[in-house]
């Protein structure tokens, strides 16, 4: 519930830039500031989680959520939907505090499932956002989707306030010697610099995707219907069953393939899309496989990584984590940004070519890891 916050705004960027009033150019930024957002919460924000309780900082984090989503869904402004789009990004970190959490509560020898389930649930929340809030904007309209999502999260807040467990960390850190303990960190450790690049690549390619396909979808060439797009993104809920898979892969220590096919998932899900001509029955079709596919891949890549990571020490996993998503993020705020401009000048074709070139460069380089 929490993740699906994030991405509520996909599938509907055509709908709520057309109602504000922006251009294809400043409908990327939708995405781009809920991105940024959710950045700067995994700098600021989720390191706490080596200092503070977690569960106090888990209620807060959602108790703001809420404030973020009504704002989103009530206002008819644009400047002003960006600013809330921004701190819905921002508020919804508190779902990675409980990822790291989780692997504090796991034996070394099933920590990959473990975090595997976990990243399997985060991302059905991704996926099933996307066909939700556009079944929602179909049936009412957008605003009707954030009010909706803001009364879920003062139900969710109030649930895990009672069923969370305390866990107090130990560390004696500051609050700015921890910031500055995650540069020293992400200077040093080659196992999260690695493993953030490879994601990096793999989630802009996502993002790209996902910004452009309700584009076009609902464009001339395939005139989809809000439903009909939320049809098209429900595909993709097959991908989360990648992440369970991905978990066990690494628990038995196979990382490295299991790494590589997310990676070639994600390039032959651009490379699908141009078999057919645009606008055909059949090349709908392959829009759907490249859904699955990019999913998967996506999926495979993220629990893969995070499992690596979390092995390089217990006391600093929520910094571990911070670093690693927050160049996920960053990564994806870019191609969001880039998607839209790319579609704008090039239809589909350049932002899918891009969108193929990305996970090229991350096995590139993946093929020098030793």
């Amino acid at each position: 519930m929490i993740t699906a916050n994030v991405y509520y705004a996909q599938p509907l960027i055509g709908l709520i830039s057309g109602d504000l009033g922006m251009t294809p150019q400043t409908a990327g930024l939708i995405v781009t500031l809920t991105q940024l957002g959710f950045a700067a919460g995994m700098i600021l924000i989720v390191p706490l989680a080596d200092l503070i309780e977690n569960r106090r900082l888990v209620f807060a984090m959602i108790g703001a959520s809420v404030i973020a989503l009504a704002a989103a869904g009530l206002t008819n402004h644009p400047q002003t939907f960006l600013v809330a789009a921004l701190f819905v990004g921002l508020t919804s970190v508190s779902v990675q505090i409980l990822v790291p959490y989780a692997s504090h509560l796991a034996h070394e020898s099933i920590r990959g499932r473990t975090v595997g389930n976990v990243m399997s649930g985060l991302m059905i929340g991704i996926m099933l956002s996307r066909p939700l809030s556009s079944f929602l904007a179909d049936l009412s309209s957008w605003h009707t989707v954030f009010i909706l999502s803001a009364i879920a999260m003062m139900a969710l807040a109030v649930a895990l306030r009672v069923a969370l467990p305390k866990r107090q960390p130990h560390s004696k850190l500051t609050y700015g010697r921890l910031l500055a303990s995650m540069w020293t960190i992400a200077r040093t450790n080659r196992v999260l610099q690695r493993r953030a690049i490879y994601h990096s690549f793999q989630f802009a390619a996502f993002t790209m995707f996902w910004t452009v396909a309700p584009l076009l979808l609902t464009g001339p060439m395939f005139h989809l219907s809000q439903a009909g797009v939320g049809l098209f993104a429900l595909a993709g809920v097959a991908g989360a069953i990648a992440a369970p898979i991905a978990g066990r892969m690494a628990d038995r220590g196979w990382s490295r393939p299991a790494t590589g096919l997310g990676m070639v998932s994600v390039g032959a899900a651009f490379l699908i899309t141009h078999i057919a001509e645009q606008g055909s029955t059949l090349s709908l079709s392959f829009f759907v496989a490249a859904a699955i596919l990019l999913d998967f891949g996506i999926t495979t890549t993220l629990v893969t990584g995070q499992r690596a990571i979390f092995t390089q020490g217990q006391e600093v996993r929520a910094r571990l984590n911070a670093v690693y998503m927050t160049t996920w993020y960053i990564a994806g705020a870019i191609a969001s940004a880039v998607g839209g401009w790319a579609y704008a000048h090039g239809g589909w074709n350049l932002p899918s070519w891009i969108g193929l070139g990305l996970p090229v460069v991350a096995l590139l380089y993946f093929a020098t890891e030793k």
